[in-house]
């Protein structure tokens, strides 16, 4: 089982509740608060490009990263009627980060950061990070609350379209929420094929992920709660920090 490689084709269609231009409002309210103009911005875990490409339909020249080749694909699928300078897609795991110069901001979107089970991952990142966004640039992203993947321990779920039917569980262990993946797709001829996927997830506090950004050399750390431009509530679920990079 590997993370993406048939959820890739089915991505989109499994999630069209994300309301991505909602997402993409509020980046630009974040954006508005940096203290640079932003124009290249650096989408970090891209997925299959529906946020970038909506970046770059506002006008903003985009370098799109992910570690998942089909998911990259997807991407770059999604061409043509866009205007705008064409996003440069990149293939590149998050801790290996590695642009030709700086951009403006940074945004790692949809709990991506989640999936560096490593600490270590997580602290290189954003490593990596601080060398590619100009001094006093924004980063930007979010993450799945540990309550949040506390709580799906033991959940199973169903999402399906006419092509495609997902059955997941989960399982919450250490701190890492793994999901176990059914994934089962329509093909031309009228059959059904089925592929498993296997996903995991770590909880991080904002207290740690604070400490790492500070190491990392980022400053003017703040929290929000989803979609939110106030402080998140304790029973938040999703956590967005913005910081600068001094």
């Amino acid at each position: 089982m590997s993370c993406y490689s048939s959820l890739a084709r089915a991505y989109d269609d499994l999630t069209g509740d994300v309301a991505y231009e909602k997402r993409a409002d509020y980046l630009e309210k974040l954006f508005g608060r940096s203290h640079i103009t932003v124009h290249t911005v650096l989408d970090l875990a891209c997925g299959t490009g529906t946020m970038t490409w909506l970046l770059t339909g506002r006008g903003y020249e985009m370098i799109a990263v992910d570690g998942s080749e089909e998911m990259l694909a997807a991407a770059m699928e999604k061409s043509g009627s866009v205007e705008g300078v064409a996003p440069v897609f990149l293939h590149q795991s998050m801790p290996k980060l590695d642009l030709y110069g700086t951009v403006d901001a940074a945004i790692c979107c949809l709990d991506s950061l989640n999936y560096l089970i490593a600490p270590g991952d997580v602290q290189r990142t954003f490593e990596r990070l601080h060398l590619f966004i100009a001094p006093g640039g924004v980063l930007i992203f979010d993450i799945n609350t540990v309550a949040k993947l506390q709580a799906l321990d033991g959940q199973v779920f169903l999402d399906e379209t006419e092509d495609t039917y997902c059955v997941w569980r989960t399982e919450y262990s250490r701190g890492v929420c793994t999901y176990y993946m059914d994934l089962f797709c329509e093909r031309p001829d009228g059959a059904w094929e089925r592929s498993l996927e296997l996903h995991r997830q770590r909880g991080y506090t904002v207290e740690e992920l604070k400490r790492w950004l500070e190491q990392a050399g980022f400053g003017e750390i703040r929290t929000y709660g989803d979609m939110k431009m106030r402080a998140p509530k304790e029973e938040e679920q999703r956590i967005y920090f913005t910081c600068v990079r001094k």
